[in-house]
């Protein structure tokens, strides 16, 4: 359940005060020195491509259109902030449930974007492009409709509390459709800083197919940074009923760097940049290194987004500020890969990253992409990643984010894929109340709040639906997974899991491609 999704701010030095029950798990995380297995499977990048974009379509909130490729799902949620008098309908579910939840939601659509923007060209040659434009969409979509005036952002519909009660298919919800804001009385830094962050980001992808459409997120993006920058305040401080669920643990000023990063990416404007700048120091931006990235803790993305600016002559004058930021993006980087003087990152006896127990592979995937985009900074700017532990080329990094999407693969311990629908064994008891009841499609009977449970949850038949692309929460330190859909700490995937594999699954596909092309154009030998 998304109950269980709170974060521990982890960093280098003194790290805030843990304040939940699963805080100290990383203390007993053992490190290993075994590598990646090779199980000989070869990998279907182009395949993983697919099915990870199809995944987006079913956690769809409201009226699903005409081209829906996930036929299981059906129209939901479709009163969606008429209590409140308000057009809350669409955005995405985040997990296996049906809370609409504002950060994870704005999170996941500002990795879609970026990963568009690093990876289009890849994408696009996979024929899976107009896929991910659409995944964009369906969430930009939402933000606009819940944007409804410069200070008012509606942040979540559905509660997790009485979510939690019942077991039902997204179609049959009888659960609380109550909609909470954020305004000037209730402010929330973090979540209006993603929302503008995910909106400037998602305004650079369509700048060129669809400029008005552009235009518009921009214009969003720059209201909600201002309210979220003007009125300071964590959102889950002023809005109680999502302290269990998502937190935002890091804080606000996270956010409001990475909005204004994005913004600067966006307009070129100067003075988003400056603010980057001049915050550096007291928002964190060059104080904090960090051992994880995602949906609340974005300080080692911001840090390599800045860090990337160096090579631009315009930015000489930042030099200093910048190459504090890239030095903490490095830090991230190096604790990755192992090669931090005594700061890095736990792995699993297979040679999984390992943050912690719930859901780790959100930090998995996070960490594959970023270190995807390093490497590709690296290659097209010759230079190399310096760590305590040596130097890395370009190469070297790619390799070892290849690994641990070869891992989520099935090249694992337990022959397992982890992205479900994904190979010849893949978890078939996911978490996730659409997935595991009859399809609505099949049988329209009304499946009540408690009749889920009873009649659909412990079942031990794997679901009737295939939650195709989905990545769960994965394996525990030792490499172990039970495939139960009670274990909702290891079987439930959430958006944010799957949204930054997207680009990388491109990336190794083109490689794939490259290295089949080379081979094809090596010439004849003669053998005696």
């Amino acid at each position: 359940m998304a109950m269980e999704k709170k974060q521990q701010l982890q960093c280098y030095g003194a790290a805030p005060k843990p304040t939940f029950r699963f805080a100290k798990h990383w203390a007993v995380l053992l490190i290993s020195i075994f590598p990646i297995l090779n199980t000989g499977l070869a990998l279907d990048y182009g395949d993983a491509l697919k099915k990870s974009l199809l995944y987006f379509e079913s956690q769809r909130s409201g009226r699903l259109p005409y081209n829906q490729r996930v036929t299981w799902r059906h129209h939901s949620g479709l009163t969606d902030g008429l209590e409140q008098g308000v057009d809350l309908v669409g955005g995405y579910y985040d997990a296996g449930d049906h809370v609409k939840f504002g950060l994870p939601m704005a999170f996941t659509v500002t990795m879609l974007s970026w990963t568009v923007i690093e990876f289009q060209h890849q994408i696009a040659v996979a024929g899976e492009l107009e896929h991910a434009l659409e995944a964009i969409k369906w969430g930009t979509d939402y933000f606009i409709k819940a944007h409804t005036s410069p200070n008012v952002l509606w942040a979540e519909v559905g509660d997790g509390d009485t979510d939690h009660y019942c077991w039902q298919r997204p179609e049959d919800m009888t659960t609380s459709r109550q909609a909470y804001r954020i305004d000037e009385n209730n402010p929330g830094s973090d979540l209006a800083g993603e929302t503008a962050a995910a909106m400037a980001a998602a305004s650079i992808v369509f700048k060129k197919t669809n400029p008005h459409y552009s235009h518009l997120l921009l214009h969003h993006a720059q209201q909600l940074f201002e309210f979220g920058d003007k009125y300071r305040g964590k959102y889950d401080e002023n809005m109680g009923v999502v302290k269990s669920y998502y937190a935002s643990v890091s804080g606000y000023k996270d956010e409001l760097l990475w909005g204004a990063l994005w913004l600067y990416k966006a307009t070129d404007n100067e003075k988003y940049l400056e603010y980057v700048i001049n915050n550096a120091h007291c928002f964190g931006g060059t104080g904090w290194a960090m051992a994880e990235f995602s949906w609340d803790v974005k300080y080692a993305g911001l840090q390599i987004m800045a860090a990337k600016l160096l090579v631009e002559e315009k930015h000489k004058e930042h030099g200093d500020t910048l190459e504090q930021y890239r030095s903490k993006a490095e830090h991230y980087l190096c604790s990755c890969l192992d090669k931090n003087n005594g700061t890095n990152v736990n792995r699993t006896p297979g040679g999984l990253l390992h943050i912690r127990q719930w859901n780790n592979m959100q930090y998995v995937s996070t960490a594959a992409f970023l270190l995807t985009v390093y490497s590709d900074f690296l290659l097209n700017s010759n230079q190399k990643l310096k760590c305590h532990g040596g130097s890395v080329d370009h190469e070297e990094i790619l390799g070892f984010a290849k690994s641990q999407v070869d891992y989520i693969l099935g090249s694992n311990p337990m022959n397992m894929s982890y992205l479900v629908g994904f190979g010849p064994k893949y978890p078939a008891r996911v978490h996730h109340r659409g997935a595991s009841i009859v399809s609505y499609r099949e049988n329209k009977g009304f499946i009540g709040c408690t009749q889920g449970y009873d009649n659909w949850y412990g079942r031990e038949e794997p679901n009737p639906n295939v939650l195709v692309g989905a990545l769960v929460g994965g394996p525990d330190y030792q490499d172990n997974f039970t495939d139960q859909r009670s274990n909702y700490m290891q079987t439930e995937a959430c958006t944010y899991n799957t949204a930054p594999l997207v680009g990388v699954f491109a990336k190794l596909l083109q490689m794939e491609g490259q290295k089949s092309h080379d081979n094809h154009n090596q010439p004849l030998v003669a053998s005696y």
